[in-house]
């Protein structure tokens, strides 16, 4: 049963009644039956708002879909994948501006670069870049600035 039905029935049950339509009591029973009712209307037409809104939002989310794996080419499997090759491209290094000390996040691309100013102080920075590649040592201590040294060691930074 609706709730639109349950207060007809109601209303039924109260007619049934046969009380007198002139006494006070009634005409409150008779005002609450008729809110009774306006309410159940209400909530039916919310009810109906509801439903159609969520049917509406159903389908801009298939769009949505539809339009990511057009634009970035993802299809549902390969989100997971995605997501962990994410991790594994954002390599960011941390540097100490040597005048005014404070910490600095930089990416591969401006370490690469090779200068920067600092964002605090305005200092230019300058930044050597070694590849492990670029060692053609197999001392522990080549002296090559490539880092390899301290790798073999243990003592990487």
């Amino acid at each position: 049963m609706t709730v639109t039905e349950k207060v007809s029935y109601i209303r039924g049950l109260a007619e049934g009644l046969e009380l007198d339509a002139d006494k006070k009591e009634v005409k409150v029973i008779h005002a609450i039956i008729d809110l009774l009712d306006d309410l159940a209307k209400s909530t039916t037409e919310v009810e109906d708002t509801v439903t159609n809104v969520a049917g509406q939002l159903d389908e801009v989310d298939e769009d949505l879909g539809s339009l990511e794996r057009v634009i970035y080419g993802v299809n549902d499997d390969d989100e997971e994948e995605e997501n962990d090759e994410d991790e594994d491209e954002d390599d960011y290094y941390e540097v100490t501006c040597p005048n005014c000390h404070e910490t600095i996040c930089l990416s591969q691309d401006i370490v690469e670069d090779g200068q920067m100013k600092c964002p605090n102080c305005g200092e230019l920075l300058e930044f050597e870049v070694a590849d492990d590649e670029d060692c053609d040592s197999d001392d522990d201590d080549c002296g090559c600035g490539c880092g390899c040294c301290d790798e073999d060691n243990g003592e990487k930074e």
